[in-house]
């Protein structure tokens, strides 16, 4: 590992245990019922891409707050493919409309919480 920065990677590191906590113990508390909107998922995208908006705006590259928050929090609180492997059980049970609505929820809602709080972190 030359050339990197041991500090930033324990940031990374320590922050993706602690998204990866906070996922887990959501998506215990309210599991989703099969062929229902996926809430879980649908609300840690969400938040990860409004705190990762916020961060990428906000904070500057060489503080360590921004892989602890951005890249290790944010990482390991979202999952993409999660939602993917969501998507494809929806289809599978032939749930198309509620497929194609998660699946453009997610990234509509999705890059517009990125978008508000870029635009919070520049005021």
């Amino acid at each position: 590992m030359l050339g990197y920065d041991g500090r930033e990677l324990l940031a990374v590191f320590v922050g993706g245990a602690l998204g990866t906590l906070a996922r887990a113990a959501i998506e215990t508390l309210v599991a989703p019922e099969p062929g229902h909107w996926p809430w879980p998922t649908f609300a840690v995208n969400i938040v990860g891409a409004f705190v990762l908006g916020y961060v990428a705006t906000r904070l500057p590259d060489d503080s360590y707050r921004r892989p602890l928050l951005g890249t290790g929090f944010c990482g390991g609180l979202t999952t993409f493919s999660t939602m993917q492997v969501e998507i494809l059980r929806m289809i599978e049970r032939e749930h198309f409309a509620l497929a194609a609505g998660y699946a453009s929820a997610s990234i509509v809602v999705g890059l517009a919480a990125a978008w508000l709080a870029s635009e919070w972190a520049r005021r």
